[in-house]
């Protein structure tokens, strides 16, 4: 697979496509991409949506993608590394939001279709994407700054959309240390080796112990079980919307084989991974 290197902080540019010629691929840098125009389909970690006008989708430097397009269409590029980003937002928001930011870019289940779906900040999203194209673009006076500003605005816009239904109130919230293993858990349930509890106990400087029994009460669910609904999650989402077999889908998902992961899929939703499948299709 293709990996595009940059080795700029900060870049804005803009392609328009009729047909998309350039191989599955990852980066090494975080992209913000916001769709200004036409429609088709996103290929983002073997898994496939249709994007469309005012779409936006934030990747992470892991996640491979491509497009497939249906009609011409016009991309905005933002890459940044994660250092512009910190050094980006004002003061004042550096207290308030940079956990949940952080949260935002490590957090795989925030990838798949459009970030924004909030009609009014669609339309807001791809004002500001245009504005700031022109902004880097046109070497102006204070160009730097008012970009940075820009993309300030638009990471704002942004994690006011990932958030849960509590809104900003969710921001100003300290968040707790059983939300940080959790999230830890959303972001690394694929890792095998990462959610062996003597790791992920290290990886928070606790005890294997006192880890297990911290977040059991805390949550009512072992970690264990949290790994699992993350797979199961994923696999509803592979089941939906790619192409893989069910053998395909329980070796990606870390599954000992295919009978072990209809076993497990049919405990959590009373049918095998196939009518699941069938039944989305139908539907």
């Amino acid at each position: 697979m293709k990996r595009i290197v940059n080795f700029s902080s900060f870049n804005v540019f803009s392609i328009e496509k009729e047909i998309w010629d350039i191989e599955y691929h990852n980066h090494n840098f975080y992209e913000l991409i916001v769709i200004a125009s036409g429609k088709g389909t996103h290929h983002l970690n073997g898994v496939t949506f249709t994007y469309q006008k005012g779409d936006v989708f934030l990747l992470r430097p892991s996640d491979a993608h491509e497009f497939s397009i249906k009609s011409k269409t016009k991309f905005i590029y933002i890459k940044f590394t994660d250092n512009y980003i910190w050094e980006s937002l004002h003061t004042d928001k550096k207290s308030e939001l940079n956990k949940v930011i952080r949260l935002m870019m490590e957090d795989s289940s925030l990838v798949y279709e459009s970030a924004i779906r909030n009609k009014a900040d669609r339309e807001h999203m791809l004002q500001l994407a245009s504005i700031l194209l022109y902004e880097f673009s046109n070497k102006s006076l204070y160009n730097k700054e008012t970009a940075s500003d820009l993309f300030s605005a638009m990471i704002t816009i942004l994690i006011r959309n990932t958030m849960n239904s509590g809104g900003m109130e969710r921001v100003s919230k300290e968040i707790s240390p059983a939300e940080k293993i959790l999230y830890y858990i959303n972001v690394n349930a694929m890792d095998a080796d990462k959610m062996k509890l003597e790791n992920l106990a290290k990886e928070f400087m606790l005890s294997r112990n006192y880890i297990s029994i911290y977040i059991k009460k805390q949550t009512g669910f072992s970690i264990q079980q949290h790994v699992m609904h993350q797979k199961i999650k994923a696999a509803e989402k592979l089941l939906k919307q790619s192409n893989y077999h069910i053998n395909e889908i329980s070796d990606r998902l870390g599954f000992n084989d295919a009978s072990h992961f209809n076993k497990i899929f049919r405990s959590y939703k009373n049918m095998t991974p196939s009518a699941f499948r069938k039944k989305k299709l139908t539907t």
